[in-house]
């Protein structure tokens, strides 16, 4: 059944606030824009279908340069409203056009939202019209009156609310319809809607490093967390990869995805892209899941003649399956031509794509032999490839 993302990004972030007062979903997390990342997680999941993003519409420039990376994955843009609940339901109203059979209402301010978690929540609308994702309470918690302790509340049964909350469409389509009729009503999420409406929500297990990042402090700590080694929890594994193809005749060469004219060409089973195929093993290679050949053998005719895109992305799937994140991805080609500065760009947009992520995660650089050894005699061309992986 098909399953919508709504991303809700037309706040303001008064408590992030910058110098700059720029809206905290803008602003850069680990060197990407907050929305990036959360649209990444979703881009990247095989379960979601579509998704819409709510903005502000004094937001279009940024969030044009924070989405770039997904425009394919992308509906367009939606306006929202001074209320979070005015926004999430014009942007229901948005997708009942070519309505999908159940929605992910996700808050951008929330970046690190993993596969599993998103998977989780899917699984749920299974048997529940609503599911919220939740972590349990640990702290004791008290309640205040004039500035001192009045007692302590029990914190058995209580949980903290996260997102994506995942809704059958239709369902919450009409609670939010019904709600818009009294203005007085005033919702903090969509749960809450549900709760008013009457529908029964599931609740899933949530993920401590779904945080939320409301304040500017929020930001500070998450961009240090990214900055240092990728998310903020997890097991980071690097991987490596190597490949190498004959060179003859022929007019071009590819090289990550991108067709190069030249005066030979790669010679192999698919496209003998090397690029990609040594990246290929190298995200491999951090699952411990074989390498390019147990996949995709050169014995199956299948892929005579493919396009290593599909064996890229293939992998890039496996690593999402198991909720890892893809964090970085570095090529290297060794070769004496074609000259490869003027397409560098091009092939890290086509890695990008593939992988669902920002132009800021790759990185292609190349090299020569010096005229040493049978890349000096281009013979043929060899590449070398890392990728940095973050699983739970």
């Amino acid at each position: 059944m098909s399953v919508a993302a709504l991303i809700v990004a037309a706040g303001r972030g008064a408590r992030a606030a910058t110098e700059a007062s720029q809206p905290k979903q803008y602003c850069e997390v680990g060197g990407v824009p907050m929305l990036s990342r959360t649209l990444s997680a979703f881009a990247s999941h095989p379960g979601v279908s579509d998704i819409l993003v709510v903005i502000h519409p004094d937001d279009m420039a940024l969030y044009g340069a924070a989405s770039a990376p997904f425009a394919a994955d992308l509906l367009p843009a939606v306006m929202g409203a001074r209320r979070r609940q005015d926004s999430v339901r014009l942007g229901l109203e948005a997708l009942a056009g070519d309505a999908p059979a159940r929605v992910l209402i996700h808050d951008a301010a929330r970046p690190f939202a993993d596969s599993a978690l998103i998977t989780r929540v899917i699984d749920a609308l299974a048997t529940s019209p609503g599911a919220l994702p939740c972590v349990p309470v640990t702290d004791t918690l008290k309640r205040e009156t004039n500035g001192r302790v009045a007692g302590t509340v029990a914190r058995a049964g209580l949980f903290r609310a996260q997102t994506p909350q995942g809704f059958d469409f239709q369902s919450i389509l009409t609670a939010h319809r019904a709600a818009a009729r009294d203005s007085t009503l005033e919702f903090t999420d969509d749960t809450s809607v549900a709760e008013w409406f009457g529908l029964n929500v599931a609740i899933v297990e949530g993920s401590e490093d779904n945080r939320k990042l409301t304040t500017a402090e929020d930001l500070m700590i998450a961009d240090r967390l990214m900055q240092q080694g990728g998310a903020p929890a997890g097991t980071v594994r690097v991987g490596s990869g190597y490949d190498v193809h004959r060179l003859g005749p022929g007019d071009a060469v590819t090289l990550c995805g991108v067709r190069i004219p030249h005066t030979r060409t790669l010679l192999g089973h698919s496209d003998a892209d090397v690029g990609l195929h040594a990246l290929t093993d190298a995200l491999l290679g951090t699952i411990a899941d074989g390498d390019i050949g147990a996949h995709f053998p050169p014995s199956d005719a299948r892929w005579r003649g493919a396009s290593s895109d599909v064996f890229l992305r293939d992998a890039g799937e496996r690593i999402v399956a198991l909720g890892g994140t893809i964090m970085h991805a570095d090529v290297t080609l060794i070769c004496e031509t074609p000259k490869i500065g003027p397409h560098r760009d091009a092939m890290r947009g086509t890695i990008a794509d593939i992988l669902g992520l920002n132009l800021s995660q790759v990185s292609v650089k190349a090299t020569t032999n010096e005229q040493l050894g049978f890349v000096g005699r281009e013979e043929g061309i060899a590449a070398m490839a890392t990728a940095t992986v973050t699983l739970p």
